[in-house]
């Protein structure tokens, strides 16, 4: 697919094991896009987005995201500028790929939806969803919306590693795949099997490990956009086809990137806009909150190679912002108040792991019954959490608990591979308000704390206010802190400063998360009837 349609994206970082705009034939634009008197800001989005795989369909991008362990996954991002951006919809619905993604008999922490691809094809009009799991096939899901539904369209048995979905101009499916040795695999007219497989490159050592490809065809010439990571973008270049020979140059290298105390901006993706201006979106790791989505002007050499516009030597912290036409509306922000009406969970939620759906419901509040009994909130079904949003925010619960049962845990939680959480405990029928501390998880992602009451006080009555403040900007001390409230208006600060790890081979950042399990026996719930994200 000629950049326009499709995808463009942004890859993945380093495994554990380790559009219409275009039109066909046009070549590289002179520019970045036209200056306007208006800047934006990088990171464009400061929430946890990594991965990235960016397209235009007429006036509108989106991008899509990995999620791991969480459900729905692979988010569908939606924006009219590239710098502003909403939550559409997720393009795999559930993970069900095997018992460990419903915490049954076993856990699929840090696995599930790594680095995948979002494609739109112009021919009929349909949105396409490409990725491996558990480096044991790949699964293709389709929709006609972003918002959905999206099905499985095919199971293919080739685990396309990494992958970057093309629709060429002659709608012919394309997808580049692989780690250090990189293959093209050409699929079926309807999608649904492969008909070829080839390697096309192979690495030099000197570079050491590319992954996470984007696939492109611009001007013509075949495109494949790969990450080294955690600190390096390169490109491969083909006139001679999608199976190459390819030839490759170097976009960028430990680039100083625009959050302090950051990562280097890579694995991302290339997307034009309507104008003709061309822009790669990449992600920084910025622990503890994750990898955050950064967005620079690109232009084109003479001989077709892409050049990433810098400032001072450094992925700019500001630049013009697109030229594009006035957006339609605006999105819907990130942040804000939820107060769970409606039937459906709004799209900024995901579950850890797929939910016990007949275990909670919306309408007049979030009802969390009691879906696992354990004394691991790691293993607790159920947990439903929100991104983190930078550099500093503060999530804000109403909960009623007057339908817990003795032995029962609630509460809202800094969930990672190290948690904390404030919540209620009801033992003996009393009930306090506690911190808890020392959750946590080996390298293996095997429960190696489940937790340490920290602070507590005794509580009356149903209702409660908790709240949790996250300072996710990297370096120390990167505190998560809470506390309560009996009115809603003066909080109690609980228990001391969580200090966030800021590891990376969690890949996933810290997310806000409520949650309401059992430790004796099934039956009880909470209702949660108000939750906000606000930013200072």
């Amino acid at each position: 697919m000629d950049l326009s349609w499709s995808h463009q994206p942004l890859t993945r970082r380093r495994t554990l094991a380790a559009a219409t705009g275009l039109a066909a034939g046009a070549l590289f634009p002179p520019g970045p896009a036209l200056a306007t008197a208006a800047q934006y800001t990088n990171p464009v989005v400061w929430q946890d987005f990594a991965d990235i795989d960016i397209i235009r369909v007429g006036d509108t991008y989106y991008a899509s995201a990995s999620t791991m362990h969480y459900s729905p996954g692979a988010p569908v991002l939606r924006s009219y500028d590239l710098v502003n951006w909403e939550i559409a919809g997720h393009s795999v619905p559930v993970l069900d790929f095997g018992a460990k993604y419903d915490l049954n008999g076993a856990r699929g922490y840090v696995r599930g939806i790594w680095a995948s691809s979002l494609a739109y094809r112009p021919s009929n009009r349909t949105f396409y969803w490409l990725g491996q799991i558990d480096f044991a096939r790949t699964y293709l899901y389709t929709a006609t919306a972003v918002e959905g539904p999206w099905n499985r369209l095919t199971t293919i048995s080739t685990p396309y590693y990494d992958a970057g979905l093309l629709v060429d101009t002659d709608d012919t499916l394309y997808v580049a795949y692989g780690n250090t040795t990189i293959s093209v695999a050409q699929l079926s007219p309807d999608g649904r099997n492969q008909v070829r497989t080839q390697e096309v490159f192979r690495t030099p050592s000197g570079v050491g490990t590319l992954e996470g490809a984007r696939f492109y065809k611009i001007g013509g010439q075949y495109y494949i956009f790969l990450t080294r990571p955690a600190n390096g973008q390169y490109i491969l270049k083909s006139s001679s086809g999608p199976f190459g020979p390819y030839t490759m140059r170097q976009v960028l290298l430990d680039l100083r990137g625009p959050i302090p105390g950051g990562g280097v901006p890579h694995q991302g993706g290339l997307v034009r806009t309507q104008s003709g201006a061309w822009y790669y979106m990449a992600f920084v790791d910025a622990y503890p909150g994750g990898r955050m989505p950064a967005l620079a002007p690109v232009t084109w050499t003479a001989d077709g190679w892409p050049v990433v516009q810098l400032v001072n030597g450094a992925w700019g912290t500001t630049y013009p912002s697109p030229a594009v036409p006035t957006p339609p509306r605006q999105v819907t922000p990130m942040t804000g108040v939820d107060t769970f009406d409606g039937t459906t969970l709004k799209p900024g939620w995901e579950w850890n792991h797929n939910p016990d759906n007949t275990k909670w419901s919306v309408g007049n509040g979030l009802t969390l019954r009691t879906a696992t009994v354990t004394h691991d909130l790691y293993w607790a079904r159920n947990t439903l959490t929100h991104r983190i949003q930078g550099p500093t925010s503060t999530a804000t619960v109403q909960l009623d608990h007057s339908a817990m049962r003795d032995g029962d845990r609630a509460g809202l939680a800094l969930l990672r591979d190290s948690s904390a959480w404030i919540g209620l405990k009801r033992d003996g029928g009393a009930t306090r308000v506690v911190m808890v501390t020392g959750l946590t998880m080996d390298s293996n992602w095997n429960t190696t704390g489940t937790g340490t009451e920290t602070a507590s006080a005794p509580v009356s009555g149903g209702r409660i206010w908790l709240r949790a403040n996250a300072d996710i900007r990297p370096g120390a001390p990167r505190p998560g802190t809470f506390s309560y409230s009996t009115d809603g208006i003066t909080f109690t600060r609980l228990g001391p400063a969580f200090s966030m790890g800021n590891d990376w081979r969690f890949f996933m950042g810290y997310r806000f998360a409520l949650f309401n399990h059992a430790t004796q026996a099934l039956g009880g719930a909470v209702r949660v009837t108000r939750f906000e994200v606000s930013t200072p």
